[in-house]
């Protein structure tokens, strides 16, 4: 008697079919339940809303490019200038918090920019969080060689009888910080003239229609080599080892807070970014420090402190640092509307 073999059911075959494949598909889904892809899976946008050349740029594309060979995807910088910067800001600030948009701006836009505007389209402290604050160092004041001047006191006295006009990168940003304090506190005339970057900044000092602008020491040094802009102070409680001839302005008797303020450019992401992510992106800059590569960048814009860049550590300063700033900008009355 032969025994014919038992086939199975074909539906209950199926069914074990799908069992299965549903238990690989969970195996393969994180605690939450849903399926996300490993970040990042496509490039990342970085927005810096000045022109290319000056530092924030220089930073932005510097620090961009490792951490594009450290995560297998284009961290790509781009340039969306406008309304001293709160175009570019406000634009990361709607973005979805999900890692591929990023910024690197001035604190100008950030900080101050809440007190020049009775309404912004953001707000940076609910809209924005850090993830690293790049270091400005010194920021160098100059004017141009035909002027009769050779320190912060002689511009001073020429600025209280004659007219001055300011060159500013953005308003509520040191310059415009300086020159305000001046025309409150020493009774000057200054006029601040916005631009959207350094290079038509200085270009206009060396023509004269400019009497003095602050900005960064690599933007400012092909001109004093030339011999067609002096440097006349610094920024900040530290000289620029780059500039170490240049006395900072508390060093020739400037007491105003104003003189004293350590800058920082931040790096940040929408509100809502995955906590992983940032700590992520953090590590990658702090990584991207310590190469040579990025030595000798703050090298070369005369920067000898490293970034703020643990999530803590950023938040903490950011905190600091943009009481100090709107605090100084409300006190000036500084507003554009």
């Amino acid at each position: 008697m032969s025994l014919t073999p038992m086939r199975p059911d074909p539906s209950l075959t199926d069914r074990r079919r799908l069992l299965l494949g549903a238990a690989s598909a969970a195996a393969l889904l994180p605690v939450g339940g849903h399926a996300q892809a490993a970040w990042p899976n496509r490039p990342v946008r970085v927005i810096v809303p000045f022109p290319p050349g000056g530092l924030t740029d220089g930073y932005a594309r510097a620090y961009s490019d490792h951490l594009s060979r450290k995560f297998g995807q284009s961290f790509v910088v781009e340039n969306k200038t406008g309304a001293g910067g709160t175009l570019g800001v406000g634009e990361v600030a709607k973005a979805a918090p999900d890692g591929y948009t990023l910024l690197v701006s001035t604190s100008a836009p950030m900080w101050g920019a809440r007190v020049l505007y009775q309404k912004l389209p953001y707000n940076a402290d609910k809209d924005l969080v850090p993830i690293a604050l790049f270091p400005s160092g010194a920021l160098i004041l100059g004017v141009p060689d035909k002027l009769p001047v050779k320190n912060a006191k002689e511009l001073l006295a020429y600025a209280k009888t004659n007219p001055m006009a300011m060159g500013s990168y953005g308003a509520a940003s040191w310059p415009h910080l300086i020159a305000d304090t001046w025309n409150q506190t020493e009774k000057t005339n200054i006029v601040v003239a916005h631009y959207r970057g350094e290079a038509p900044m200085w270009v206009d000092v060396v023509g004269g229609q400019l009497q003095m602008a602050v900005g960064s020491v690599q933007a400012i040094i092909p001109h004093i080599q030339r011999g067609v802009v002096r440097a006349i102070g610094a920024t900040g409680k530290l000289r620029s080892p780059k500039m170490p001839d240049v006395a900072t302005f508390i060093e020739q008797g400037f007491s105003h807070p104003v003189f004293a303020l350590d800058g920082y450019l931040p790096m940040c992401a929408p509100a809502g970014t995955p906590r992983d992510i940032l700590e992520k992106l953090a590590e990658g800059i702090r990584e991207a420090y310590a190469s040579q590569r990025l030595q000798d960048l703050h090298q070369f814009f005369g920067i000898p402190n490293p970034p703020v860049a643990t999530l803590a550590d950023a938040r903490k300063t950011w905190d600091t640092d943009s009481a100090q700033w709107i605090a100084l900008s409300a006190k000036l009355g500084i507003t554009l509307d």
